[in-house]
């Protein structure tokens, strides 16, 4: 179905339940009486980049094995501004776990002038993958963050294991390491528009990653970093991010571990050296719980969900009725963009072995394409919800399940979840709390539906 794009279109209802997705339905709008379900206030909130994924190698190895018309219409069902068109995507700085196999663009031992550096590797996968993407997304944005330094960076010397040394010299290399990255791809006709400084800083190691302590963090930014993208890549923001954390409270097999939050991301933003050079921050995992404390203290930077929960492979409607509240968590959080994670897999097994959830499924023995449920949890939103649009605050019974957008043509979007297992009725309504009447509609929601409304 293509989008509605003018504000004097008819209203649309768009309805997927486990046994018919994206059903149009007919949709009666007119003056309401103000909705105890979901009413707008009429304020605007924060602009929305828009929607997007993870340029992952083992999303594109597996579309390689189809034939070339399947491969056309997979890419266009992900990007086309007629599809799921996203918009805002995300993709790895060398090596990351859905990678075919550990690397990074530079492992000559001491190589501080960088002498070996090369993104030879990513000619064979990622920029191919990111290049039919910008033939229907010529637009579009990107971020980056990589996993691990060079092992040869590190202590100890593993991908998957360990932190950077913080020597001056390793610093000042592994800063001048990110900007090539950056400068190679702007060579290939892919712009970075954000660097996240590192992947999951408290992550778990079993894939390839880099523990950041909050000083440390603070000081690489502050000293080597920001004043290099400063002066060399102007055009490239970096980021705080992307932060699975902290955790204030986690049990573990030693007992129980405190994390403050405020004693890491607190510390680096009020360095205002360090904070000069940061433009946002982006938060996935355990960072839906720190999201909104950031939001409360520091209104004015930029929040971005960096990377959807990944479920284990399985594909079911219960975890994507999971993603769906992921989704309302975030924005109403004050995040810019929802972040897929895999936006295609074969086997769907990562380099440590988890099986992990997918918007596509090919099956490479038998060419079968299959769209999981998180695709449509994804559509009702990215389809209809357009770059640039506004969040709208709205109140309600149903606001743990709904969301309202002012697109930039004057459309509002509503998108609503019955996670029920009854019909439930539901009612929007465009207007001041308090006023007599507004413009609004009432329906009847499939019980575990999701429904999009295009006003």
């Amino acid at each position: 179905m293509t989008m509605n794009t003018s504000s004097d279109a008819e209203p649309v209802w768009i309805e997927t339940t486990r046994d018919q997705t994206l059903q149009t339905r007919h949709l009666d709008v007119g003056v309401a009486a103000a909705s105890q379900d979901l009413v707008s206030t009429g304020k605007e909130l924060q602009t929305l980049r828009g929607f997007g994924g993870c340029f992952n190698e083992l999303g594109w190895l597996p579309l390689q094995k189809l034939g070339r018309e399947d491969q056309d219409r997979i890419i266009r069902d992900l990007f086309s501004p007629d599809e799921l068109n996203l918009a805002f995507n995300r993709t790895p700085v060398a090596a990351n776990d859905f990678a075919a196999g550990w690397y990074s663009y530079d492992e000559t031992d001491g190589d501080y002038g960088l002498e070996d550096f090369s993104v030879e590797h990513d000619e064979q996968t990622l920029i191919p993958y990111i290049r039919r993407a910008q033939e229907l997304q010529p637009g579009m944005g990107l971020f980056a963050s990589p996993w691990s330094p060079p092992t040869w960076m590190k202590n100890p010397k593993a991908y998957n294991y360990g932190r950077i040394v913080m020597t001056p010299e390793n610093l000042k290399a592994y800063a001048r390491y990110l900007l090539r990255y950056v400068q190679e791809y702007d060579r290939r006709g892919i712009h970075i528009d954000q660097l996240h400084v590192q992947n999951e800083v408290f992550a778990d190691q079993k894939f390839p990653s880099c523990l950041w302590s909050s000083e440390d963090m603070r000081i690489f930014i502050r000293d080597y970093l920001g004043p290099l993208f400063a002066k060399e890549a102007p055009e490239t923001s970096i980021f705080l991010g992307t932060l699975n954390g902290p955790e204030d409270m986690k049990f573990g097999p030693e007992g129980i571990t405190l994390e403050n939050y405020n004693r890491y991301v607190d510390n680096i933003l009020f360095d205002d050296e360090c904070r000069r050079y940061i433009s946002g921050i982006g938060y996935q995992w355990a960072g839906q719980h720190d999201i909104e404390r950031t939001h409360q203290s520091w209104p004015e930077i930029e929040l971005e969900q960096t990377e959807s929960e990944c479920g284990m492979g399985n594909n079911t409607w219960e975890y994507a009725e999971y993603v769906f509240s992921l989704i309302n968590r975030y924005f109403r959080a004050g995040a810019t963009c929802y972040t897929y994670w895999n936006m295609i897999l074969g086997e769907g097994i990562s380099t440590w072995g988890w099986r992990q959830n997918s918007l596509f499924s090919i099956d490479t023995a038998t060419g079968v394409v299959r769209r999981n449920p998180e695709y449509y949890v994804m559509r009702h939103f990215s389809h209809y919800v357009r770059p640039g649009a506004r969040l709208l605050e709205t109140r309600g019974h149903f606001s743990s399940m709904s969301l309202a957008f002012r697109n930039p043509d004057g459309t509002i979007v509503v998108v609503a979840q019955n996670a029920l297992d009854r019909p439930m009725p539901f009612s929007f309504s465009s207007g001041e709390r308090g006023a007599s009447s507004a413009q609004g509609f009432r329906v009847t929601l499939e019980p575990r539906s999701f429904n999009t409304f295009l006003l």
